[in-house]
C-alpha cells in the first residue's frame, strides 16, 4: 500500500503539522490502496504564505521563461503516462483503456493547448488605433485556491494548474480526497521541472476542513473550484468575504433532444454518453428526450443496449465500465433508483442492486427509465451514476421547454438532419455548451454553463483569461 502523507510546500515534501490519516479506498476491492493526510489550518497557512512569496517574483516573469518550463512540464508528463494511468484506475476505478486515452489523455491535450494559447496571447496591447496612448494589460490576479473533483481527476487538475502557471498566478492545489494519487504525481512533475519554490503548492483533505481552511484564507486572491453545486454555493459565501475572484464548475442535468429524423446510431451513442465514466461526468446526457413518433422504437434499442453494456474490472482492457467513486456515491445512486421506480417511472434495463458476479466493489447497473415526467426526482437531480432518464415529447417548443426546465445548464444536446433545427434549437437551449450528432465539444472550446453550472469558463483562451485582471493604463508612449 502507497503512502503519501506528504504535502507539497515551497518546493519541498513536508510532513504534515498534525498527523491526521485518511484512507484512499479502490473502488473495485473496497479495500485501500493508499494513506494520505488531511491539511488543516496551519498546513494551508504555510503553503498560502509561500504562494504569496512566490507571487512577488513568478507575477513578473516572461512569457518566454513560463512557456519554456511547460513545455518541460509537457515531455515529463508524457514519460509519466502509465504511472498517472495506473494512479487513476487506483483511486477512482476508471477502466484501464479509458483511463489512459481519455482521463490522462485529457490533461497532456489540455497542456499542450495551454502552451499554444500562451504562446499566442498578447499580455500587452493598445486599445486601438483611436486610442493609441491607451494600453491594455493583462496581470495574473495573485494566489490561487484550486479544488478539483475525483470523477476526472487530471482533466480537471490540468484545466486549473497549467492556464494558472501560464497566466503568472502562484497557487495551492487540494485534489479530491477520494482521487489524490494521481495529483501527487503532477506534484512530481512540477518539482521535476524545476519550477520556482512556493509558485505549486499540494495539501490534501477533505472540503470541510481542508477546503474550508483554504477559501477562507484571507490572502488567497482566487478560488477556481470543481465540484458540487452545493459546496460551490458554500465556496461563493467564503470567497464572497473579501471580494475573492471565483470560478466555478459545477453540476448538470443535460437534456439529450431525439428527434424523429435523428441519425441511426443516435440512440445508443446518447446511452453510451449517459454510461461512459459509470455515469461520473458533469456534462452527462442523463435526460434522453425522444420524439413521440420514434418513442417506443427508441425504448427497445434502449433496452437492448443497457442489457447489452459491458460493466466490469478497470484492470481489464476493453470497452466497459468500472465502479462509481465510493460506497456513499454508490448509496445514493441505488436511493435514486428506487425513488424512480417509486414514483412510477417504467424501469426498462438494470435496476437497485449490483450486477451479477461483481459483489466486491461499489458497481452499478446500467439503468434506463422510461414514461419519466421532468416532475420526478430522477429527471432533476444529478444522479451521478450511470442512470438514463427517458422523456416523450411531441414537438420542437415542448423539447425545448423541457430541456430548460432545470436548475443547471452546462450541456445540452441536439440529434437531427435538419441543420435550421440544430440552429434554432442551440440557441434556445440555455447551457453554455451544445453538442449536435454526437460532434463533441473541442478540447480547447468554452467548457462552463449557466444558472447552477456554474460561473466563468475553462480551456482555451477563455480558460487562460480567468486567472488574469484586466488593467488599462491612459497615457503609455
Amino acid at each position: 500500500m502507497l503512502e503519501k502523507r506528504n504535502f507539497y510546500i515551497n518546493g519541498k515534501w513536508v510532513e504534515p503539522k498534525f498527523s491526521n490519516d485518511i484512507e484512499v479506498i479502490n473502488p473495485a476491492t473496497e479495500k485501500s490502496c493508499a494513506i494520505i493526510s488531511q491539511g488543516g489550518k496551519e498546513d494551508i497557512h504555510d503553503a498560502v504564505i509561500a504562494a504569496k512569496l512566490a507571487f512577488k517574483n513568478w507575477g513578473y516573469t516572461t512569457k518566454h521563461k513560463r512557456l519554456a518550463l511547460l513545455e518541460e512540464f509537457y515531455v515529463l508528463y508524457k514519460k509519466r503516462w502509465n504511472d498517472i494511468t495506473e494512479a487513476i484506475i487506483q483511486e477512482m476505478g476508471a477502466p484501464k483503456d479509458f483511463a489512459s486515452k481519455l482521463q490522462t489523455g485529457t490533461g497532456a491535450s489540455h497542456i499542450k493547448s495551454f502552451i499554444r494559447y500562451l504562446k499566442e496571447f498578447e499580455f500587452e496591447k493598445p486599445l486601438g488605433d483611436h486610442a493609441k496612448n491607451q494600453r491594455i494589460l493583462y496581470e495574473p490576479k495573485g494566489v490561487c485556491a484550486l479544488i478539483t473533483p475525483w470523477n476526472w481527476p487530471m482533466n480537471q487538475v490540468c484545466l486549473k494548474v497549467i492556464p494558472a502557471l501560464a497566466s503568472g498566478c502562484t497557487m495551492v492545489l487540494k485534489p479530491s480526497e477520494l482521487a489524490p494519487l494521481s495529483s501527487i504525481i503532477l506534484a512530481e512533475l512540477i518539482d521535476e521541472a524545476k519550477f520556482p519554490k512556493g509558485v505549486f503548492n499540494l495539501v490534501n483533505g477533505d472540503g470541510a476542513t481542508t477546503g474550508d481552511a483554504l477559501t477562507s484564507h484571507p490572502d488567497v486572491d482566487m478560488i477556481s473550484f470543481t465540484g458540487s453545486t452545493r459546496a460551490g454555493a458554500l465556496i461563493s459565501q467564503n470567497a464572497a468575504k473579501d471580494f475573492k475572484r471565483v470560478s466555478l464548475e459545477l453540476g448538470g442535468k443535460g437534456a439529450n433532444i431525439i428527434f424523429k429524423d435523428a441519425d441511426s446510431e443516435a440512440i445508443e451513442r446518447g446511452a453510451f454518453r449517459c454510461f461512459r465514466n459509470s455515469g461520473q461526468s458533469c456534462n452527462a446526457p442523463t435526460r434522453m428526450l425522444v420524439e413521440k413518433s420514434i418513442y417506443d422504437e427508441a425504448i427497445e434499442k434502449l433496452r437492448k443496449y443497457a442489457n447489452e453494456f459491458k460493466v466490469g474490472d478497470p484492470n481489464k482492457e476493453g470497452d466497459h465500465i468500472g465502479p462509481v467513486i465510493s460506497e456513499t456515491q454508490f448509496n445514493k445512486i441505488q436511493t435514486l433508483i428506487q425513488k424512480g421506480i417509486d414514483e412510477g417511472a417504467k424501469l426498462v434495463a438494470g435496476g437497485p442492486g449490483k450486477p451479477e458476479g461483481l459483489e466486491n466493489g461499489y458497481y452499478v447497473k446500467p439503468t434506463v427509465f422510461a414514461d419519466v415526467n421532468n416532475t420526478m426526482e430522477i429527471a432533476r437531480t444529478e444522479i451521478f451514476g450511470p442512470v438514463l432518464s427517458v422523456i416523450p415529447f411531441d414537438n420542437e417548443n415542448e423539447a425545448i421547454e423541457i430541456a430548460n426546465d432545470t436548475n443547471y445548464g452546462l450541456t445540452n444536446y441536439i440529434q437531427t438532419q435538419d441543420t435550421e433545427k440544430v440552429q434554432r434549437v442551440a440557441r434556445k437551449l440555455r447551457s453554455g455548451m451544445v453538442d449536435v450528432n454526437g460532434a463533441g465539444i473541442a478540447v480547447d472550446a468554452p467548457f462552463g454553463g449557466f444558472k447552477h453550472s456554474g460561473i466563468g469558463r475553462e480551456a482555451g483562451k477563455e480558460g487562460l483569461l480567468e486567472f488574469l485582471e484586466v488593467k488599462s493604463v491612459g497615457g503609455w508612449n
